[in-house]
């Protein structure tokens, strides 16, 4: 291992020197963050506390949250650190961490929606086979290749990275990404470009696939089946539909950036960033929860509890006072 790049500091130079206007964007940063954070975290424990939602379409959705938590705590907290910064520096350690974290939230996420996409297909075009089909065992076997899969091939991947000798440390965005360190390399490694290829048709294209596929096939069986039976499935899939595209326009423009970013604009990468970062982590959470209604209705039995315990406390708290005050 390359111990002289490892200990090397990278700089980043699209932050700028630190303006007032800078408070405004960590200011806001922040609130969409902490807002990501919220509603990812409160998605999952509704799932994790309703038994009616342990089932196999709310199990991956949980760990499409939480690769959501991933994805957006991997680059914000550091964009937020050095938008209060005068010097905007990173090891290339550090860099490395950001790159792994930052490509398996992407990797996993598309692996996490194929899966759920399948799991639609069968419930859909297979509804009496669906209990023997999607049984805990296979539930778990497909959540795990959904995570292990992308956890151990983005760490080949980074590892390879590592071995690279730099010649250029500094980044012209605002985080770490393996094209930007392949450009900053003294040799273009054939090795990573072929692992990196690799990666993107078994992480990305296939998973997309399977997608595409699986809406295919559910489109079929719906066209020939009931109207009521077409608006059951068009509930079901809606919200896993909207997250996919939205998702997949997402990491579309990133991909064309990162080829084509010498001839655009840098606010262009910051505007790819805010949408495949922070906009699926933020919506994500959000479209289920509106386009679910059995999500919907534990939604609304968790706030009526809460509601109701409040009220307890309150009235409590209240004759607690009313007794002190008459003694």
């Amino acid at each position: 291992m390359n111990h002289s790049s490892l200990d090397s500091t990278m700089m980043l130079t699209s932050f700028g020197s630190f303006r007032p206007l800078n408070y405004f964007f960590f200011s806001l940063t922040l609130l969409v963050y902490l807002l990501s954070i919220f509603s990812n975290v409160f998605l999952m424990l509704i799932i994790y506390f309703e038994s009616s939602l342990h089932k196999p379409m709310y199990i991956f959705l949980f760990n499409l949250a939480l690769n959501g938590l991933i994805g957006s705590s991997t680059v914000w907290p550091a964009i937020m650190e050095n938008l209060l910064s005068d010097t905007q520096k990173m090891s290339f350690l550090a860099c490395l961490v950001q790159i792994y974290w930052g490509y398996f939230y992407l990797s996993s996420a598309y692996t996490t929606l194929s899966v759920m996409a399948y799991d639609r297909y069968v419930s859909i075009c297979k509804p009496l086979q669906y209990h023997s089909i999607m049984t805990p065992g296979k539930v778990k076997t497909l959540l795990t290749a959904a995570n292990i899969v992308p956890l151990f091939s983005i760490a080949i991947l980074v590892y390879l990275t590592s071995r690279l000798v730099l010649c250029k440390y500094t980044i012209q965005n605002l985080f770490c990404d393996l094209v930007t360190i392949l450009n900053l390399s003294c040799v273009k490694s054939l090795l990573v470009n072929l692992c990196g290829a690799c990666m993107l048709a078994s992480l990305v294209v296939f998973p997309c696939t399977i997608v595409l596929l699986s809406y295919a096939l559910i489109l079929t069986v719906s066209l020939k089946a009931s109207k009521g039976a077409q608006k059951k499935a068009l509930s079901t899939c809606s919200p896993h539909l909207i997250t996919f595209i939205n998702f997949g326009v997402a990491i579309l423009f990133f991909a064309v950036y990162n080829r084509y970013s010498s001839f655009l604009p840098a606010e262009v990468y910051i505007l790819i960033t805010i949408d495949v970062f922070m906009i699926p982590p933020l919506l994500n959470p959000i479209i289920y929860g509106i386009q679910t209604q059995e999500i919907r209705k534990c939604f609304v039995k968790t706030v009526r509890k809460n509601e109701i315990f409040f009220r307890i406390c309150e009235l409590t708290v209240f004759r607690k006072s009313t007794s002190e005050h008459n003694s």
